[in-house]
């Protein structure tokens, strides 16, 4: 959304309470705004200088997202360059593990790459390798099937709630082949069916699956047990939401001193580099 901006500094102080509800501790987790950071922008424009352009141009997301978003111009070098940027986000805090999906691993790779090439011409290793790390659910798929993405406006949000949740689940795509109620599906690929491998028990796994594949029972049925189940599991992260946006102020407070740890340490990074560069 680089022709409107206007809503950028409302969606810092929401994705700061989304985490935070969802359990980052700021205690333990340093949280911060990477516009504070200007010592990313300078890293990535390094990196820029020494990373060739067809890296860029095959990491997947690159062309999967101009094929899937016509309706914004990506032919521009922020969202080439995005994945370089990322790089600079990881290494300039010396990371060696980076949680992620596993859309994202190709990021990781392109990461490791830059690496061992800056630390090759500047024969030092002034950064570690980052590996990505993958959790049991490496990827969730999105109400129409596709990956989960914002991007794709097929994301169910931590704020979801009430008739808006309802609807985005009630709404989901399912295996094609049950056109009618009577016909028999294959849970295995059923979208609904993976959220049910995260917010379901076995037993009601079990119950899904049998009932897709003997057609016992309809989509419809699937998607009232899993909008249950997962409003379940949202209720408590956003009651916890709701009480940090109460005061904003104590999230922009964290968020400011978040930014001013992540700069000490970025900075000293950052000299490492340039005089590795012997700028």
């Amino acid at each position: 959304d680089y022709n409107d901006t206007a809503e950028i500094q409302a969606l810092i102080t929401e994705m700061a309470a989304d985490w935070m509800a969802a359990g980052l501790d700021p205690e333990r987790s340093t949280i911060f705004t990477q516009s504070k950071v200007p010592e990313h922008a300078e890293l990535h424009l390094l990196f820029s200088m020494i990373t060739p352009l067809g890296w860029l141009e095959r990491v997947p997301s690159y062309k999967e997202q101009q094929e899937q978003i016509s309706e914004v111009d990506l032919g521009t070098y922020g969202f080439l360059g995005y994945p370089l940027l990322q790089t600079a986000d990881i290494v300039i805090y010396k990371a060696h593990w980076v949680p992620v999906g596993v859309d994202q691993v190709a990021h990781i790779e392109l990461a490791r790459e830059v690496v061992r090439r800056f630390n090759f011409i500047s024969k030092t290793d002034v950064f570690p390798e980052p590996q990505p790390k993958l959790t049991e659910v490496p990827k969730l798929p999105g109400t129409d099937g596709r990956k989960m993405s914002k991007s794709y406006d097929n994301a169910v949000y931590l704020s979801d709630e009430g008739e808006p949740l309802r609807q985005k689940i009630m709404t989901m795509v399912t295996d094609p082949a049950r056109k009618r109620r009577n016909d028999p599906g294959d849970p295995d690929v059923c979208p609904v069916y993976d959220l049910h491998r995260i917010f379901s028990s076995d037993e009601e796994l079990g119950w899904a699956a049998q009932g897709c594949r003997s057609a016992e029972i309809g989509c419809v049925d699937c998607k009232k047990v899993l909008h249950k189940n997962l409003s379940e599991y949202l209720n408590p992260i956003q009651e916890r939401r709701r009480r940090l946006l109460q005061n904003p102020d104590t999230i922009r407070d964290i968020l400011e001193e978040g930014s001013r740890k992540a700069r000490e340490d970025a900075r000293k990074t950052l000299d490492e580099a340039k005089a590795a560069m012997h700028l």
